[in-house]
């Protein structure tokens, strides 16, 4: 008798643990959980709210229309106000209290490095994260997804075409002194050794910072013609104007995607600006329909007009939505990876570079185009740049 009892106890405990290895984190019959955690309330707010919007609107979208293989998309909003405690808080409710599947464009390099080791040791991926750092998909995990050119590939292409093509001679970097910072200046010093050229000056600045007025007289006394920015909104505009105004006309200034935004295209004297872009910019007035379109269902859902991080934001989203469909109707982390990997030649609606995935790849792709600002917005300049 007790020997039946015992066999029937561990028949009992390798059902529940069958049911438990069969069950998903974050996924049910009729319901998948996707989470992220953004600024809703930092310094990067205009980001962290757009681009939480953008994939909210796009899963709406799909949920609208039925959803995928019969599962609607739910979605959570953390707001980690920039910061590095409240983000591993945040990914800590998604990860233990929410069981989330995924996180979907969670914004800040130093935000999410922080949750990495929590996330992936719970096998939560991290898809399409609002940061070019290269940690986002390096080294190898099977579970970082990202689809874009990073600051050091975008950097490496500018320095790459204003030497070969602009004949620039002077090469100087001007960078936050912050992770994303190193990173900028890692992207224009790997290009200039490859040029065979030397930096001829740096300079470097808080993020907090107001006033440029000795780095950029450091920068001028250097006999600089290329300022490579690793600055983002306020700490470029600044910095630009100030040279401007002091007369310093005989040098071009060229920052990163973190410096592609309608803000500083839209701020007063920033006209010859340049930055490195990744899709088109969302202007109501687009020249590309489906941009026009995306920027009047956005504005007509959250009644504000979207910026870049929206554009960011509502890609990551489609993107997610096309690994999930690749999945297929059994849905788990195996095939959800696998379903990342089959993403071939995807094109977004916003005139982006293509993006593929395979086994070994999580990086979507690699190039960027130079655009400038012209009368207070962005023109796109070239054709997407390699280095």
């Amino acid at each position: 008798m007790h020997c039946r009892l015992s066999m029937i106890a561990a028949a009992t405990v390798m059902v529940v643990a069958t049911s438990a290895a069969a069950q998903t984190r974050g996924v049910t019959k009729t319901e998948v959980t996707l989470g992220t955690h953004t600024d809703l309330s930092g310094v990067a707010a205009t980001y962290g709210v757009s681009s939480s919007n953008a994939v909210k609107m796009r899963f709406d979208e799909i949920n609208e229309a039925g959803g995928i293989h019969g599962r609607k998309l739910r979605f959570l909003i953390e707001d980690q106000g920039y910061q590095v405690p409240k983000a591993v808080q945040a990914c800590n409710k998604l990860i233990n209290r929410d069981k989330v599947f995924a996180f979907v464009g969670a914004l800040g390099t130093p935000m999410n490095n922080a949750c990495f080791k929590d996330q992936l040791a719970a096998e939560v991926p991290n898809l399409f994260p609002l940061t070019a750092a290269r940690s986002m998909f390096e080294p190898f995990h099977r579970l970082k997804f990202y689809n874009a050119a990073t600051y050091v590939d975008q950097l490496r292409s500018a320095v790459n075409y204003f030497v070969k093509e602009k004949g620039k001679k002077a090469v100087c970097v001007m960078y936050q002194d912050t992770d994303a910072g190193k990173e900028f200046l890692e992207g224009a010093e790997l290009q200039a050794k490859k040029l065979g050229i030397k930096l001829v000056e740096t300079t470097s600045h808080k993020p907090t910072d107001q006033d440029f007025t000795a780095p950029i007289t450091k920068l001028r006394q250097a006999g600089c013609d290329l300022i490579v920015m690793g600055t983002i909104v306020r700490d470029s505009i600044v910095p630009y104007i100030t040279a401007r105004k002091t007369g310093w006309t005989d040098v071009d200034f060229v920052g990163s995607a973190a410096a592609y935004d309608s803000v500083v295209g839209a701020a007063q004297g920033m006209d010859g600006f340049h930055a490195m872009g990744l899709t088109e910019m969302p202007y109501p007035d687009s020249t590309v329909p489906a941009v026009r379109d995306f920027v009047e269902r956005y504005k007509k859902k959250f009644n504000v007009d979207p910026n870049i991080g929206a554009v960011y934001g509502y890609v990551g989203a489609d993107l997610t939505v096309a690994g999930l469909k690749n999945a297929g109707a059994d849905l788990t982390l195996d095939s959800f990876v696998k379903g990342m990997e089959a993403i071939k030649g995807y094109k977004d609606i916003f005139n982006g570079p293509e993006v593929s995935f395979g086994p070994q790849i999580r990086q979507g792709a690699n190039s960027s185009f130079l655009a400038v600002v012209k009368g207070g917005r962005w023109t796109r300049v070239t054709e997407p740049l390699g280095f």
